[in-house]
């Protein structure tokens, strides 16, 4: 049967020492033994339950949660992951509110001369004043996003334009330079 040290498993899981040690201190994981000079020896089936911690960390799961979990035998804890689920939904809208504020604070910063001027309506009427029609400016995306994807990604974005709506005119370029542009990309 295999056994580890203290490093051995660290190392292992990609954890530090200190951490083993508080996993023992708090009784998460304790080693199945130690050797005559005191050191930790920890087996197989510890490795197993410190696989098993690991995991539930990754979900930010607490230490006594984790705890209950490893050492109820028969029931499988739905509940704690249920509560976790919630309290990560929870945070993912506070983390999107949050990416929302800095956005707006961010777009507040921009000097007034720097800021963007055309947006997507201008430059549908710039085109149509330089005589294009609906059929060009269908021609004029297809050839943008075949040459320069990621930059007619910007370009859109910087009219204004939605990031669900870039998408599509991006789907749609490419479906009508597929179609031969003859008006049918579907």
């Amino acid at each position: 049967m295999k056994s580890y040290t203290i490093s051995n498993i660290a190392r292992l899981f990609g954890l530090s020492r200190s951490t083993l040690l508080y996993y023992d201190r708090v009784g998460l994981l304790s080693p199945s033994r130690r050797t005559a000079s005191g050191y930790r020896i920890y087996s197989e089936e510890d490795a197993k339950r410190l696989e098993r911690i690991c995991m539930l960390r990754r979900t930010s799961l607490s230490i006594e949660d984790i705890r209950t979990i490893l050492d109820s035998e028969d029931a499988p804890c739905a509940e704690f992951f249920e509560k976790r689920l919630k309290e990560t939904e929870e945070e993912m809208l506070a983390l999107k509110a949050r990416q929302g504020l800095l956005s707006a604070m961010l777009k507040g910063m921009v000097r007034p001369e720097a800021r963007q001027e055309v947006d997507k309506q201008m430059w549908v009427e710039m085109l149509q004043a330089a005589g294009m029609d609906e059929r060009a400016m269908d021609r004029w995306h297809a050839e943008f996003e075949h040459r320069a994807p990621e930059a007619h990604h910007r370009f859109l974005l910087s009219l204004g334009v939605p990031e669900d709506e870039a998408q599509m005119i991006r789907l749609w370029s490419r479906k009508f330079r597929l179609g031969g542009g003859n008006g049918d990309a579907s």
